[in-house]
């Protein structure tokens, strides 16, 4: 608990820019490795603290996660940053422990057909992999954090409906095998708020005070409302993209993930301590339009602008006055 609590410290909400790793999986370019110093730098400067860097995949199939270990390098030199990195084999967390990263996160679907879609394994087997990463990090040097997102959480767009003790089974696995945060996703946009809520809280309950965490995207528009819906039911580790970059290869004319910078926002206007400058994360999204000129991105702070007052008057006491 000592060494997830580093990362993620007890009373606190984390959010996690995943941009670099999941916002890139689609992309058909991606930024230069002086550009992603830049995008982590001028995020930085801004008050976030936790970045998602990366794959740890065959560099010559995957290039825009060639530099992922010097992106890891660049973060390590940034007081108080943490870097996450994903890995989808042995092979990979081998590499990950040797860069001494602080986090290596894995995936695992709740959905057995898109466990083998994506990763061309059994949910089972995947299990037994993260269960052997788990024995590696204890016998690593550093015993970096182990995080597991389990995809298609609330539906999978290969089989339909998923049951949430599917979920819940899932979870409880990747407790007793030694993992630190579970991290629920909504990986093609199904979920609604009370979804979100519901299955949130089952997974707080089963956590015994380890945090957890939400993935989701904004693929039918409800991203920022299940957002706060996980945030109220217990979860303290939220994921967002820049410009809402970010999408899933089995989720057809699918959106990317929740606009980083409106997740920002609307924590904020919720009342909640997250010391991250939202004018500043606006501006930095000319980093993305000059390294990635051909992609789309999203944001309804860009395109609206920020109101004139970020103090939200929450006194809605009868003042005698009708409201308009």
């Amino acid at each position: 608990m000592e060494r997830v609590r580093a990362v993620y410290p007890e009373g606190r909400i984390s959010l996690r820019e995943v941009g670099l790793r999941d916002g890139l999986q689609m992309v058909k370019s991606f930024p230069s490795t002086e550009g992603k110093k830049t995008w982590i730098e001028r995020e930085y400067n801004a008050g976030v603290r936790h970045f998602e860097v990366g794959s740890f995949l065959p560099k010559d199939r995957y290039p825009a996660f060639a530099d992922v270990e010097q992106i890891i390098e660049f973060v390590a030199t940034l007081p108080g940053a943490h870097a996450s990195a994903l890995v989808l084999n042995k092979r990979g967390a081998l590499n990950a422990l040797d860069t001494g990263i602080e986090e290596i996160g894995c995936v695992v679907s709740a959905s057995e057909e898109h466990n083998r879609a994506n990763v061309n394994r059994t949910r089972a087997e995947t299990l037994n992999e993260i269960a052997e990463l788990c024995s590696l990090r204890d016998q690593s040097a550093h015993k970096p954090v182990v995080s597991v997102g389990v995809a298609m959480s609330y539906g999978c767009s290969i089989s339909g409906a998923v049951d949430p003790k599917e979920v819940l089974a899932v979870a409880r696995e990747c407790y007793a095998i030694g993992v630190d945060v579970v991290s629920i996703a909504d990986t093609v946009g199904y979920a609604g708020p009370r979804q979100v809520a519901a299955l949130t809280r089952q997974v707080v309950a089963l956590a015994d005070g380890r945090p957890v965490g939400a993935h989701l995207h904004d693929t039918r528009g409800l991203g920022l409302a299940n957002a706060a819906a996980a945030l109220d039911a217990g979860a303290t580790i939220i994921d967002g993209a820049m410009g809402g970059l970010g999408g899933c290869p089995f989720a057809p004319n699918a959106t990317g993930n929740v606009v980083f910078e409106d997740l920002v926002f609307m924590c904020k206007t919720n009342g909640l301590d997250i010391d991250i400058d939202v004018k500043s994360l606006i501006e930095m999204r000319e980093v993305l339009s000059c390294e990635m000129p051909t992609e789309t991105l999203y944001g309804a702070l860009a395109k609206a602008g920020l109101p004139l007052t970020q103090h939200v008057n929450t006194d809605v006491s009868d003042s005698g006055n009708d409201l308009v």
